[in-house]
């Protein structure tokens, strides 16, 4: 028996100034709530400016708690469209701890889960282990799916995407499926060719999360270019490129480079049927693989 959700993400531009941000989210959220979605992913950091260019004390006034102004509007539009709704906080956890967090408010529910970003990246122009403490494995926020009316959400974010081990640790813990809040681009002096590879590796990489775990896989970027507050660099061209494919790595819908809606029906029993012929789970070798622990295995 099939079990169909229709899913939607949107791929926006962000500004500094949270009202702006705020309004695109909401008018990507109506759209697609309009036309049928339950679930709608919103990209990271969708309410501000890629602020993570530079190290600047001053930014952290960006951040708010888990239940501030950005979290109750999402809360108050998935009630409101009855839908679920992914989106992306700059979380102030407390004093000098502050989180990149995806939250997952469910209906009329409100919140019913959150994430805390566990990858955390440092290089020219991603300077986030400024501001970002990562997520704690030991918590209920750890790589552990989030239940909501519509199945079980394996959420993670951004540079989680390049990890396998984060997508195979939803899957393992009953994840339907794997969504991907996301903020990368180019860095403009970089030529054609090495920007293609960049791009081309971003998107083969969380495909093939779909095909190895046999799962559903949203994408949701951010587009356009956002300068480097600070002007030391030349800025960022976020790249788009938003997709949703299904548990063969198969794209079922995948935007440009500008701002856009994307909506698709998923079957969620197709999984079913891809891991009775795929059973990657099933021939798992537990037993050989406890050097996964270790930093590298040195000889």
């Amino acid at each position: 028996m099939s079990k169909t959700l229709k899913v939607g993400l949107v791929q926006q531009q962000a500004w500094p100034e949270k009202q702006r941000s705020l309004e695109a989210s909401e008018a990507g959220i109506r759209d697609l709530a309009g036309r049928g979605a339950e679930l709608v992913l919103l990209q990271e950091l969708h309410a501000t400016h890629y602020f993570c260019q530079c190290e600047d004390p001053d930014l952290f006034d960006l951040a708010e708690p888990l239940d501030g102004p950005t979290a109750r509007k999402l809360a108050a539009l998935a009630k409101e469209l009855d839908i679920v709704l992914v989106g992306s906080l700059f979380e102030r956890r407390a004093a000098g701890v502050y989180h990149n967090t995806a939250v997952v408010m469910d209906r009329a529910r409100g919140r019913v889960g959150h994430y805390r970003k566990m990858h955390i990246p440092d290089d020219p122009g991603f300077y986030e282990k400024f501001y970002f403490t990562p997520g704690d494995s030991d918590e209920a926020q750890g790589f552990e799916p989030i239940d909501t009316s519509v199945g079980r959400l394996g959420v993670l974010v951004c540079w989680d995407q390049w990890y396998p081990e984060a997508a195979r640790l939803m899957a393992l813990a009953g994840a339907e499926l794997l969504l991907y809040p996301t903020a990368i681009g180019w860095h403009p002096p970089d030529d054609l060719p090495e920007k293609q590879r960049q791009k081309d590796a971003w998107t083969l990489i969380q495909r093939s999360h779909g095909v190895a775990n046999g799962l559903p896989v949203i994408v949701a970027n951010r587009v356009g270019h956002e300068p480097d507050l600070s002007k030391v660099s030349p800025g960022i061209d976020f790249w788009g490129g938003s997709f949703i494919c299904g548990p063969q790595g198969e794209l079922l819908a995948h935007a440009g480079e500008e701002s856009e809606n994307l909506l698709v029906e998923l079957d969620l029993s197709h999984s079913e049927q891809v891991r009775r012929m795929w059973p990657y789970l099933r021939d798992r070798r537990i037993d050989a693989y406890g050097d996964l622990t270790r930093r590298y295995r040195d000889r």
